[in-house]
């Protein structure tokens, strides 16, 4: 298979919201595509050298278009964040790799020379669109053929099967969890994460019965909801498998439902010089593999290799994986078998702790990436994740 492409993509600007937790945190009553016109916003601060007319098209992923992630939710927040008509806008879905595939897809543009510039990005709120959507509907054959079943699976039960199959126990997944969370906290106060996050401003309005009025209260956020001080492995113990009723899979182990945002510019060569921008990074390969949908979370099994071979890398090579822990049971079989170094394993925690915005995540986790390769001075890093109905997808970038 040939990879042969005709110029470079750099990342030239990277940023993401702050992570909220789904239903009852800082954005449960925020709009997702005003999330995403805040991190657009953003994202274009970090290069006032660059015309916008320049901009080829925005490609932005979503697990669950419909509701108020619909409509080309791309398109709408491009317009809104008053990016030029001309600029394009498109929604793009492969579920949890969605924001990932997004950048991977922009970067491809620029790569076989049919843009100089892209927006890429993701946006997702848990709180107003749930796991599924609004009306799942599946189809008919899932249900009549038994190996489609799999297919109709929640999450929960892939991970239990994981679990047994790659004989993960309660114990390590539970320890694992805790990592995440001290991790996260211990970036938090350092201040680790700031790089990669824009504030967001929270309006909340409410009815004055008395006066008739609406009262309206702001207050803006700047760190990651999900983190908890007051995690133990105690307290892990104690919580009651929720997939299975002797499973090991519990909510404590599990990745956070989540609201956020995440945006990166990518730019050629060409128009790096023309606007005189400073690339973070370049965008070096990407894969996504498929495997049995029922053991879903051992995708970035069969991605990594394929990722790393097309960047013509070793794993030795990197010296930072933002692996998504869309549970602790396939994170740990996806580390144990691939042999990944679980000291460049989300070294700021992952979506255990940080939370877990479905087709968001693979933008924000691209953007933390690359601002924590370029604060500790690390070459290659690696985001990766497995994908719902059985995927996983992974990409690599190089920090400059």
């Amino acid at each position: 298979m040939s990879t042969k492409q005709v110029q470079e993509a750099y990342i030239v600007a990277a940023t993401r919201t702050p992570i909220g937790k789904s239903g009852r945190g800082y954005f449960k009553n925020t709009r997702p595509d005003d999330l995403l016109v805040a991190a657009l916003r953003s994202a274009l601060a970090q290069v006032p050298n660059l015309d916008p007319k320049a901009i080829e098209d925005a490609i932005i992923g979503c697990s669950f278009p419909e509701g108020e992630q619909g409509m080309n939710m791309a398109r709408m927040a491009a317009v809104i964040a008053g990016l030029p008509n001309t600029v394009g806008g498109i929604t793009v879905n492969r579920f949890c790799a969605s924001g990932l595939s997004a950048v991977q897809m922009a970067a491809d543009r620029i790569r076989v020379g049919e843009a100089d510039v892209m927006i890429a990005g993701g946006a997702e709120s848990m709180s107003m669109v749930p796991m599924g959507g609004n009306k799942p509907s599946f189809n008919p054959e899932i249900f009549l053929k038994d190996e489609n079943v799999g297919l109709a699976y929640g999450m929960g039960l892939t991970a239990e099967k994981v679990a047994a199959q790659w004989k993960v126990s309660r114990e390590a997944q539970d320890e694992f969890a805790l990592q995440s969370h001290l991790r996260a906290l211990k970036a938090i106060q350092s201040g680790e994460l700031q790089d990669s996050i824009t504030p967001f401003e929270v309006v909340e309005r409410s009815p004055n019965l008395a006066t008739g009025e609406v009262n309206v209260k702001k207050r803006t956020v700047s760190v990651d909801e999900g983190p908890r001080p007051d995690t133990s492995l105690e307290g892990l113990a104690k919580l009651k498998p929720v997939f299975a009723a002797k499973g090991s899979v519990t909510a404590g182990n599990s990745s956070q439902t989540s609201d956020g945002a995440g945006a990166l510019i990518l730019a050629s060569e060409k128009a790096v010089k023309q606007f005189d921008l400073k690339p973070l990074a370049r965008f070096v390969s990407f894969a996504s593999r498929g495997v049995p949908p029922e053991i879903m979370g051992i995708g970035p099994i069969e991605a990594i290799p394929a990722a790393l071979k097309y960047a013509g890398l070793k794993l030795d090579d990197l010296g930072w994986i933002e692996l998504n822990e869309a549970f602790a049971a396939q994170a740990l079989a996806v580390i144990n078998t691939v042999g990944l170094n679980p000291a460049v394993v989300n070294p700021y925690g992952g979506a255990i702790a940080l939370g877990h915005p479905l087709g968001a995540t693979g933008a924000i986790r691209s953007a933390q990436l690359i601002h924590a390769l370029r604060r500790n001075k690390q070459k290659y890093g690696m985001v990766t994740m497995c994908v719902g109905a059985g995927q996983g997808a992974a990409g690599v970038f190089e920090a400059l």
